[in-house]
């Protein structure tokens, strides 16, 4: 599995604009570019150049180090990421269950993981790996009737 830089980079430019609560018309204000191509360099879709970089860095009071920094460290998590192949007839199978089950309960849900948490893609790199089953789970129940 491969992520293209510009992607990796415009996915913690807009983290740390997001973490900030600013928007993408005051970044552009203050790193002296224009909205829409900071929008684009956001999705992925633009590649910044190294003055734009440092630009946009010093309007989110994010250094650029730190910012190449955790990008390496997501690129290289999503390198070791296996992704194992799918077998068509069993993972309709598979859907169709679930579907049968939650439309029963009238419920869907789930829970989260823990170990899966966290603020870096590189969080993602668990040792040991949770137990998961493969069919979904919930701890959702039913609502409660109550007498009027």
């Amino acid at each position: 599995m491969t992520v293209l830089l510009r992607e990796a980079i415009g996915d913690r430019l807009r983290h740390a604009r997001t973490n900030q609560r600013r928007t993408l018309r005051d970044i552009s204000r203050a790193a002296r570019v224009s909205l829409g191509y900071l929008s684009e360099v956001e999705r992925g879709q633009k590649e910044a150049s190294s003055e734009l970089l440092a630009s946009i860095c010093d309007a989110l009071d994010l250094p650029l180090g730190e910012l190449l920094h955790k990008v390496a460290a997501d690129v290289s998590a999503i390198d070791n990421v296996e992704v194992a192949p799918v077998d068509e007839k069993v993972e309709a199978s598979k859907r169709r269950a679930p579907e049968r089950e939650s439309a029963e309960a009238g419920l869907e849900g789930g829970r989260l993981v823990s170990e899966l948490i966290g603020n870096d893609l590189a969080d993602l790199r668990i040792s040991p790996p949770p137990r998961m089953s493969p069919a979904l789970r919930t701890t959702i129940s039913a609502p409660k009737m109550v007498a009027a």
